[in-house]
């Protein structure tokens, strides 16, 4: 007697291993081990210790560590994105190509931290510190930086697009060919920082204080920047607010 075979077309293939994947998901283990590339999405683990900790290409998207100690550890490549970092230490950690999307990281601290080519967009970050971080390359695009310390940071073609950097710190910081296009910029201090070839375009300087800052080559382009403070600033080549190109012996004010 001749067997039947059942065929399924393709779709129904895919449906089927599609529902039997379903059935069986990968879950997180909020238990398991830290160790490179852990799942714990979701997981608490507010107040936990990984300071020196190897952790790369781990996944905490939407966790809660709040409080916790990364300091030193290893979290290149990890995912952060939509955690709770509130108060939680990474200071010294390695953390390039890393995510930390929409995360709420009130008080955080990021000190000395090696933050290259991550992503920090439309992240609460206010009264962080970032004091000597090295972030060349990162994005901050729509970030909440109120009062947030980047002193001596090296932030080289770092984005600031429309972030609020109300009363942020930038002294002696490297801000070379960053972009702070469209950021709002009340009482931030860029006191002795170096923006060579940054664009501040359309932003929104009211009484930010550049005293002493190098801005050769910097753009203004239709930014508010009339109650700004510019004492012994370098303005070599600035183009102002008035699209004016400043002589390359400007200091202190364009001429």
């Amino acid at each position: 007697m001749k067997k039947s075979t059942v065929n399924i077309p393709v779709n129904g293939r895919f449906l089927l291993i599609f529902a039997l994947f379903w059935m069986n998901p990968v879950f997180s283990s909020c238990e398991d081990k830290a160790e490179p590339g852990v799942n714990w999405a979701s997981c608490d683990l507010s107040g936990k210790d990984f300071k020196n900790n190897d952790l790369s290409g781990a996944v905490l998207t939407g966790a809660n560590v709040d409080g916790a100690d990364f300091s030193r550890a290893n979290l290149e490549n990890t995912d952060f994105n939509f955690a709770k970092l509130d108060n939680a230490h990474f200071d010294g950690a390695r953390m390039t190509n890393s995510r930390l999307v929409a995360v709420k990281a009130t008080a955080a601290s990021f000190r000395d931290a090696v933050l290259e080519n991550s992503w920090f967009s439309r992240a609460t970050l206010k009264k962080t510190d970032f004091t000597g971080a090295k972030a060349d390359k990162a994005n901050f695009y729509e970030a909440n930086l109120e009062s947030a310390i980047f002193t001596d940071a090296r932030l080289i073609k770092t984005s600031f697009e429309q972030t609020d950097l109300t009363r942020a710190s930038f002294e002696r910081a490297v801000l070379t060919s960053s972009v702070l296009r469209k950021a709002r910029l009340h009482e931030t201090s860029f006191v002795g920082a170096d923006a060579g070839k940054a664009n501040f375009d359309e932003a929104d300087g009211r009484a930010a204080d550049f005293t002493g800052a190098d801005l050769t080559k910097a753009s203004f382009r239709q930014a508010d920047i009339e109650e700004s403070i510019f004492t012994g600033a370098i303005l070599r080549d600035t183009i102002w607010s008035d699209y004016k190109r400043c002589r390359a012996s400007s200091v202190g004010v364009c001429r």
